[in-house]
């Protein structure tokens, strides 16, 4: 009898138990339901919102950040910078066409003349420099109009020409040079400015604020930034344009060689 009511004792007990848990696993779905069904809501509500801002966080183009960083740079400094970077860039321009129309095949001019001297003359010989385009043949005209008055005329002639034909492909390039120097300084001027800009808002405001700091640093950095940037593209054309320029007066200087050896072989030639 007592193992009788010990085994129910144990059943009911064992009963109350599982209906306890099984109730906690009803309401804990339930909540899980619930909440589910909350979430969907919120989300399918913040749908829109997440959409409109991963519209507004859609990447830029190039064009668009640029003009962005230039107005938070302050026109008032980034616009003397921009001003540098286009007038430099125009004197960039303007020299590599002067000496891309200053470059002549010397060896096919040489030929020429020559073969114009043998069976012309002098005076054909200089229509053909003075329709030739470059430094070289204006050396070559300047030679041949000095033919009669002897070779060490001639040679004085050339290269007293030459220095000047020099001066002209050197034109401009001191600009460039200033404005290679004048962008990072016109940055750093910038800089310094938008440093004590940034600790006067410090002083007015009483206390360090990373928002006050972080703007006026991220407006006198950006100053610079772009400064740099300048100074880097016309530094890159002006080593280009001191190349070019070097190349140029090698050839000058291998044909008005050349162009003497061909005048001692022709010394005697008619007019």
């Amino acid at each position: 009898m007592k193992k009788l009511i010990a085994f129910l004792t144990v059943a009911g007990m064992l009963t109350f138990g599982v209906t306890s848990i099984v109730m906690a696993q009803d309401e804990a779905a339930a909540q899980t339901e619930q909440a589910a069904d909350t979430t969907v809501q919120e989300e399918a509500a913040a749908a829109p919102q997440e959409t409109l801002v991963a519209e507004e966080e859609a990447p830029q183009s190039f064009h668009q950040v640029l003009k962005s960083k230039f107005i938070e740079g302050s026109p008032g400094w980034m616009f003397p910078v921009l001003l540098v970077l286009i007038l430099g860039l125009g004197l960039s321009i303007e020299r590599i066409l002067y000496l891309n129309l200053s470059t002549t095949n010397t060896q096919k001019l040489l030929n020429k003349v020559e073969t114009a001297l043998e069976m012309e003359g002098i005076t054909a010989a200089k229509e053909i420099c003075k329709n030739t385009r470059g430094p070289v043949a204006s050396i070559f005209y300047q030679g041949l109009d000095r033919h009669e008055e002897g070779l060490e005329m001639v040679e004085k002639s050339i290269v007293s020409y030459g220095g000047v034909l020099m001066g002209r492909l050197e034109n401009n390039l001191s600009w460039i040079g200033l404005f290679i120097a004048l962008a990072p300084m016109l940055g750093f001027l910038g800089t310094v400015v938008g440093m004590v800009q940034a600790f006067d808002a410090i002083e007015a405001a009483g206390d360090i604020s990373p928002t006050v700091v972080a703007g006026g640093m991220k407006v006198a950095l950006l100053t610079t930034v772009f400064g740099l940037i300048v100074a880097i593209i016309l530094q890159i054309f002006y080593n280009y344009l001191i190349s070019k320029i070097d190349g140029i007066v090698n050839s000058m200087e291998d044909a008005t060689i050349s162009f003497m050896d061909i005048l001692v072989k022709h010394k005697n030639v008619k007019k």
